[in-house]
This record gives C-alpha cells, sequence and structure tokens, in this order.
C-alpha cells in the first residue's frame, strides 16, 4: 500500500504514526501527503463510526482559507455558508451582534466537522494511503528515544509500526496522552457544573446562529446545512439524554429564547440528540520525545466559542509544517517550537471561550456580584465600539502563523 512499506511479516516502516484519525488525524495525513512524506493513519473506531460523529462547525477565517489551500473548498462551498459574525440575545436587553466582518474584515464560515471529516476520508481513501481500522491493544514503545514503534492488533494479528515521530490525535482519553509520565507534564483543567443538551433537526435554521442568555440558562441556535438545524440548551451536570423527550426539550428551549427569536424557529422530531459536559484542558508542554499532541489530546475547550475544531487544524498545520521542514531541510526548529507556538492559540482561545461560556449561562451556586459583573459586561459590549472591536478580534481567531 502507498505510504506503507512493509519491512517484514507485520513490521511496517514509516515516516509519522498517526494515533486517531478525527479531523485532526487526518488533516495531518493529508497535510503530510502534500509534503511528500509518509504516514500510516490508526483509528481503534471503524471508518463510519468516526464520520458519523456530530460536532460543531463553525470555522474562522483563516482556518478555511487553510482548508482551501489543501484543496477542501469545493466541498465547504457546496455545503457551508459564510457568515458575518454571531448574534447573542439577552433577556430583557437589546441584542449584540459579535459583528466580525465590521470589525476585522474577515468572515467566518459554517461547516459541521462531520462534513469535513467525510471529505478528508474521502481524499485520504482516493490517495490510496493507508488507514488501520478497529486497531486495539495499542502501544507506543521507546517515545523517549530517536527510534519509536507502535504496536497493536488490527484483524486478529498482531502488527509493529517503526516510525520517526509518533502524532498524537486520539483524544483526552487515548492512550497518547497516557503514555507521558505524569511528572513530565502537567495538566490545566477546569470543569463546568453544566452540560449542553443538543439536537438535530431537519428544519431550516435560523438566519444567524445565536446565543441566547436567560435566567433559567442558556440556550443556541446553530445551523449545520440549510435544511438541518442544531439546537442546544444548558442543563445541569448530571443529566441523562433519556430525561429529556422531544417535547420537554423544546418547551424550555423556546422559552429561553425572546418571542421575536422564538417564533421563527422550526421544531420537529430529533433525528440525534446528545448532552456534552463542559470542561476546559490544556496539557503542557504537547511533546514527549518523539511523541506530539493534537487536536482534543493536546485541549479541550468549552464549545461557548466553537474553537475546538478550529485549535485542531491550527495544531496539526504546526506540526505537519514542522515535520515537513525536518524531513526535506533537517531542521528542528519547528518541532522543536511546536509546542510554544500551538499553546498560545490554545490559551487565547481558552481565555476567550472561558469569558463566553461566564457570560452567558448561570452557574447553580452563582452570588449577586456575580450576576452584576456580568450584567455590567454586557452594558458595556452594547454601548462600546471599543469593546465590540476586541471581542469580534477575539472572536475571528489570532492569525495562523506561516
Amino acid at each position: 500500500m502507498k505510504a506503507m512499506k512493509l519491512i517484514k511479516d507485520n513490521v511496517i516502516r514509516t515516516q509519522v504514526a498517526i494515533v486517531g484519525a478525527g479531523p485532526a488525524g487526518m488533516l495531518l495525513a493529508h497535510i503530510l501527503r502534500s509534503h511528500g512524506i509518509d504516514s500510516v493513519v490508526m483509528e481503534r473506531r471503524t471508518a463510519e463510526h468516526v464520520q458519523s460523529r456530530i460536532r460543531a462547525g463553525v470555522l474562522e477565517h483563516d482556518t478555511s482559507n487553510l482548508l482551501r489551500e489543501y484543496g477542501f473548498g469545493p466541498k465547504m462551498d457546496q455545503i457551508g455558508k459564510p457568515k458575518n459574525g454571531t448574534m447573542i440575545v439577552w433577556e430583557s436587553e437589546e441584542d449584540h451582534f459579535i459583528d466580525v466582518h465590521k470589525w476585522t474584515g474577515k468572515r467566518m464560515f459554517a461547516y459541521g466537522q462531520t462534513y469535513l471529516t467525510k471529505a478528508l476520508y474521502e481524499a485520504h481513501m482516493a490517495s490510496g494511503a493507508p488507514l488501520l481500522e478497529s486497531v486495539s491493544d495499542v502501544t507506543l514503545n521507546d517515545i523517549a528515544s530517536e527510534r519509536p514503534y507502535v504496536t497493536a492488533c488490527h484483524e486478529g494479528r498482531s502488527i509493529r509500526i517503526d516510525c520517526d515521530f509518533i502524532a498524537g490525535c486520539d483524544g483526552a482519553r487515548g492512550i497518547c496522552v497516557q503514555s507521558i509520565p505524569s511528572n513530565y507534564q502537567r495538566v490545566f483543567e477546569k470543569q463546568y457544573p453544566f452540560s449542553w443538551l443538543g439536537i438535530m433537526v431537519e428544519r431550516p435554521p435560523l438566519e444567524e446562529f445565536t446565543y441566547c442568555f436567560h435566567n433559567s440558562g442558556f440556550a443556541l441556535a446553530a445551523q449545520r446545512t440549510p435544511t438541518l438545524s442544531r439546537y442546544y440548551i444548558q442543563v445541569p451536570a448530571g443529566n441523562r439524554v433519556e430525561d429529556w423527550s422531544d417535547q420537554r426539550f423544546w418547551d424550555v428551549l423556546l422559552n429561553r429564547f425572546p418571542l421575536r427569536i422564538s417564533r421563527k424557529i422550526q421544531t420537529g422530531p430529533s433525528i440525534e440528540k446528545s448532552i456534552a459536559p463542559l470542561r476546559s484542558i490544556v496539557r503542557e508542554p504537547l511533546r514527549y520525545g518523539r511523541l506530539f499532541l493534537a487536536g482534543d489530546s493536546a485541549h479541550i475547550v468549552p464549545p461557548t466559542g466553537a474553537k475546538g475544531l478550529n485549535l485542531a487544524i491550527s495544531d496539526v498545520h504546526y506540526l505537519g509544517t514542522a515535520f515537513s521542514d525536518y524531513f526535506k531541510r533537517g531542521s528542528t526548529s519547528g518541532i522543536d517550537r511546536y509546542s510554544e507556538i500551538a499553546l498560545r492559540r490554545i490559551w487565547a482561545a481558552q481565555s476567550l471561550s472561558t469569558r463566553l461560556t461566564m457570560l452567558l449561562h448561570r452557574c447553580p451556586d452563582e452570588d449577586p456580584f456575580e450576576s452584576k459583573l456580568r450584567q455590567a459586561y454586557y452594558t458595556l459590549l452594547l454601548s462600546d465600539e471599543t469593546a465590540q472591536s476586541a471581542l469580534a478580534h477575539e472572536y475571528a481567531g489570532p492569525p495562523l502563523v506561516k
């Protein structure tokens, strides 16, 4: 198979072993192919399962441009939609539009992660590059040495992948995170006392992505396609999907949105329903020996700022460029600075996502002082152009380092 050299029975040689075939791992493989670098991607789930996962999809301007550079523009334009920003509606207050285009000259792009993942898989399969699905018993070996290798079970047999580097793209609970000694890496974490309950419905979405603050909790109207909508409500941590009928969900959502907006929402039977706890995680550093973390392995952000997918893409952009510099020019500068460069963007996203989360949600143990602070910031946002510009620039995301 292309990009996978069989040395002897069940032993494979490649340049980069990629653990995890979500958007981070698959985009990294695509970037490496564009630079003429071999990789092998392995995934514990099936390709069908990975492509079916429902995730958010608001791309920053620089993110969408990067995807266009790698050939995904036609797919994006077929399904996605450019957006000038995001609306905030507030109980008993004026609305505020985070006008990214006005203040930055850039546009966001609504493009569901599910569709990007499918496009990445199509490109991967068309290239003939290897993808090892349904692997088990994955173990990273000698990652602190110059000759790391990965062992796993695939299709009932043991395999070994010898490589120069390992890219850990298998999530916050994956084997790559677990393979780093606990005394080597710091983990910064915050758990929120609430979750998001989301449903997918085959109905046309609202014109704008719309965040809603209500005294009883947060709500969100999001878009996937012109005929597919995604809605969320804040629920207490520990709630289960089984606790929520479609009717109960719609009753809460419509009550939280002002009437002028709720009457525009087209309800219907859910085609998908899930609950996601809100948390923040950052790991430092993102490298241990020849192992590099990217995507959810490196960080988790609250979905409020729509930064998770954007960070995953910027991670693998930096990492792919660093590997290219190493293999083509023998330079270690990129791999040595990967963690530093990626973490700047990660912490900027955490800062925005945390502040938006606290602005738009009510905590169960919130005191009057915190409520007043939230109101004071929103009042400032409505009246002060400097605050409006600052938020729009943060929401648009910092420029990608080339």
